[in-house]
């Protein structure tokens, strides 16, 4: 039978982090690369301010503010880590900008970060957006040299 009323549900992402497009195969961290955590994609920031990717609502922001998590309206569940092993720092060089609960628009600022500080730590501070239930979605990438936070559009999640 045809489903000439069923409705897609697109939600479009941008960028999180201003930066250069990192494939997520190429992560260096096994539980990334794998896709473990969901499809998405990875940035190497140039930018301290980490912004929402879509229209949604805050859902997770730890104490350790290294990461935040959202829900779009089609159900689709983000989740946006700063760094690798930056949860380590418990807080240390990360500033959130709101909590959560919020609802935000695409390109809200969320998490602030101080890339001298982290980066003397030891910390590489590539940016992963995933979308963590993507095995209920069709997830594609747009693989992007350069991105911006909020503008650059950089997945599309189809319910």
């Amino acid at each position: 039978m045809l489903n000439i009323f069923k409705r897609e549900k697109k939600i479009e992402l941008f960028a999180p982090v201003s930066g250069t497009f990192v494939a997520l195969t190429a992560v260096p961290d096994k539980v990334f690369a794998s896709g473990m955590m969901g499809k998405g994609i990875a940035v190497n920031p140039t930018s301290d301010m980490v912004v929402a990717p879509c229209v949604g609502k805050i859902t997770l922001l730890p104490d350790s503010k290294h990461a935040f998590g959202m829900k779009t309206a089609n159900g689709a569940e983000i989740l946006v880590h700063i760094g690798l092993d930056t949860v380590n720092l418990k807080g240390e060089g990360f500033e959130a900008m709101t909590q959560a609960g919020t609802k935000v628009e695409a390109g809200t600022p969320i998490i602030k970060f101080d890339r001298e500080l982290i980066e003397q730590k030891g910390y590489p501070l590539i940016t992963m957006l995933l979308v963590t239930n993507s095995s209920d979605f069709e997830v594609d990438v747009s693989e992007i040299t350069e991105v911006t936070a909020g503008k650059t559009s950089v997945v599309t999640v189809t319910k």
